[in-house]
């Protein structure tokens, strides 16, 4: 007898098998395929530059608005839900999500953005009860939740191509010297240290949620340099160590060795200490359409109080509360809210255009812009020797961070699947670099992104239907050094009446961050009424 979950593995497997070995009988197939060039709808977006949205034409009343539909956003609204319906979400895009968007095909749904879930810490009780609710937890085991096996990641989960094959695990180890592979063994060992580390005031030194992490000086030190100039301290000089951290920085991040905190880096390694029955604490939550799966979860009950394709242009102070403007480009016109509360669930570049009183809004944080390209494979994928077809597939050396696979956890052998691409546009200068990336030909970023999967897939651009390209001007929030100490982090959550909500918050943009600093700000604005 084997497991349901082995049997899905098997079957997979041997699917993958059979039609590697039919491609090699297959007739050479056309290299005509489709291609588009899209993202989020900046143009209206931009219309904040100018601020020419006309007259009001529209006033209304509500007790809180929610400003922003992504993750944070759509998290407050959960938890608002629960205590009030007297609120409206207004949402700049044509679908909430932020940056964990998803798009599908006649073949599969994919992600655009934000693609997994770590298994969760025990110690964010709200996470928690959303994940049970959504039955991605269906039930506990010794206290210790049991996942639902549909939503974890088949293994082998992840391989790396280097030196012309496919190993498994992205930790380079395939023909790496022996020295090499002593320095990888020891950073790790240290990071473990760090994982147990307690502050002497009883916190762990890395936690998820941010907040919730230790404020120990000697631990804090950390946020004053670069994960370079830590990993020179140390006397990490491994290139293969050195691509392997900057894989990392650069997966989370998007930044490079140069311009990651050294504590945000440690973060990545020692903060994740998820437990569950059926799984290792490494696993990950993962979905065809990625964290657009868990979007879709959040806003079930909150669709009524959502406003799509509302921009909102000022939110002004008056006696008792705020006016809030936005312009509705469904009806195309302005509209005015008069509200108690408002909860900015916004990046800080938006809020320093929008809020009134923005004084202690500073405009220091940086934002990595990202290219995501689907892709639509009409046969075998064709693999140069190694480990089969994961779900997490990379290539050593690369600047990009390689492709997932859509259909991993689908049972079933189609011969066509559909796999999506990732390319964190690095660079310390993120302005030039955000201009230029949204200014590139589609010639451009096809061009990209054949180049580095021909690699270890030759024959790709024979066996492509569809090519979809997707840019995000403002990808993620970097965390540079000193980022724990910046004004917008050390907010206070509310101020006056304004409660902030983003990602932003933490320094940090993964999914758990934003998801508690929205449920944060609802708590904390519902108990000041």
């Amino acid at each position: 007898m084997i497991s349901r979950r082995d049997f899905f593995k098997k079957t997979i497997h041997a699917s993958i098998a059979s039609t590697l070995m039919g491609s090699l009988h297959s007739c050479t197939p056309s290299i005509s395929y489709t291609q588009t060039l899209s993202g989020p709808n900046a143009t209206l977006g931009h219309r904040l530059r100018s601020m020419d949205f006309g007259s009001i034409q529209k006033k209304i009343e509500t007790e809180i608005v929610i400003i922003g539909g992504g993750v944070a956003g759509l998290s407050a609204a959960r938890f608002l839900k629960k205590n009030t319906d007297n609120f409206l979400l207004l949402e700049i895009g044509e679908e909430t999500g932020g940056n964990a968007l998803g798009g599908s095909n006649s073949i599969s749904s994919y992600p655009l953005g934000a693609h997994y879930l770590p298994i969760p810490n025990q110690n964010d009780p709200e996470l928690i009860n959303f994940l049970e609710e959504a039955n991605v937890i269906t039930g506990y085991e010794n206290n210790t939740p049991v996942l639902n096996e549909y939503y974890l990641c088949f293994d082998p989960k992840e391989r790396l191509f280097i030196n012309n094959y496919w190993q498994e695990g992205l930790v380079p180890h395939e023909g790496v010297p022996l020295k090499d592979r002593d320095e990888i063994r020891r950073f790790h060992e240290e990071m473990n240290i760090y994982k147990n580390y307690i502050g002497i005031d009883g916190k762990e030194a890395f936690c998820i949620p941010v907040a919730r992490s230790s404020k120990d000086e000697a631990i804090l030190k950390l946020d004053t340099i670069t994960i370079d100039q830590y990993l020179s301290d140390k006397g990490f000089t491994s290139p293969y160590l050195r691509w392997y951290v900057g894989y990392c920085c650069a997966d989370d991040y998007g930044t490079t060795l140069k311009e990651t905190s050294a504590w945000a880096c440690i973060h990545y390694f020692a903060s994740r200490k998820g437990k569950a029955a059926n799984a290792s604490s490494d696993q990950i939550l993962t979905w065809p359409e990625g964290n657009h799966w868990l979007i879709k979860q959040l806003r079930k009950t909150v669709i009524p109080n959502i406003r799509h394709q509302s921009v909102v242009f000022a939110v002004n102070k008056k006696t008792n509360g705020f006016s809030v403007l936005y312009f509705d480009a469904v009806n195309n016109m302005s509209v005015e809210i008069t509200t108690k509360k408002v909860i900015m669930a916004t990046p800080e570049y938006i809020n320093k255009r929008i809020l009134e009183d923005s004084s202690n809004i500073s405009t220091n944080l940086d934002y990595s812009p990202w290219m995501v390209s689907n892709l639509t494979v009409n046969g075998s994928l064709t693999e140069k020797r190694g480990e089969t077809l994961c779900w997490d597939n990379v290539v050593y050396g690369s600047q990009s961070l390689g492709y997932v696979n859509a259909a991993h956890q689908q049972l079933g052998a189609s011969d066509k699947k559909v796999i999506t691409f990732y390319h964190p546009v690095l660079g310390s200068d993120t302005a030039a670099i955000r201009k230029r990336t949204q200014s590139r030909s589609i010639d451009f970023w096809k061009t990209t992104v054949l180049n580095d999967l021909k690699k270890p897939h030759p024959t790709i651009e024979e066996e492509l239907e569809e090519m979809n390209i997707w840019i995000w001007g403002h990808g993620i929030v970097k965390p540079k050094p000193g980022f724990l100490s910046h004004s917008t982090i050390n907010l206070e959550r509310k101020m006056n009446n304004i409660f902030f909500a983003n990602s932003d918050i933490s320094g940090i943009s993964i999914f758990e961050e934003a998801f508690y600093n929205g449920y944060q700000a609802a708590q904390q604005c519902i108990k000041s009424f």
